[in-house]
């Protein structure tokens, strides 16, 4: 899928996000949610971020959602591109420093569809 058929999506999960507010794993949990998406956030250091619960994992949560945005470095993001397919999540958004030959090649190979983007800059269009 392209960007913007994606960010029609309205069910997404931020794999690093943070309460840290110079870190993009903030930035994007908060302007995903300012933009009225239903957002998850997940990093296993937090139990809340911003007084919502955080998951340790997408196996968590309380429902699947529609794309899983990554702000990790690859080598944790392997295991989320394996999750997100055992669970049957089919679409991830990979930011800028968090892709590797790996990842996508795992990616493929589970039948995850993949965007590499900064999903900041999209929003600015929606």
């Amino acid at each position: 899928m392209r960007e913007e058929e994606l960010l029609k999506l309205k069910k997404w999960a931020v794999v690093g996000a943070t309460e840290n507010h110079e870190k993009y794993g903030y930035k994007i949990y908060q302007k995903l949610k300012s933009k009225g998406y239903t957002v998850y956030p997940i990093n296993p250091n937090y139990t809340e971020i911003e007084g919502d619960k955080c998951y340790v994992n997408l196996s968590e949560l309380p429902e699947l959602p529609d794309v899983v945005d990554m702000v990790v470095a690859p080598r944790h993001g392997i295991h989320t591109v394996e999750e997100a397919a055992n669970l049957g999540i089919k679409h991830i958004w990979l930011q800028p420093g968090t892709v590797s030959d790996e990842l996508l090649k795992l990616a493929e190979e589970r039948g995850v569809d993949t965007v590499q983007a900064c999903v900041l800059v999209a929003l600015n269009y929606v």
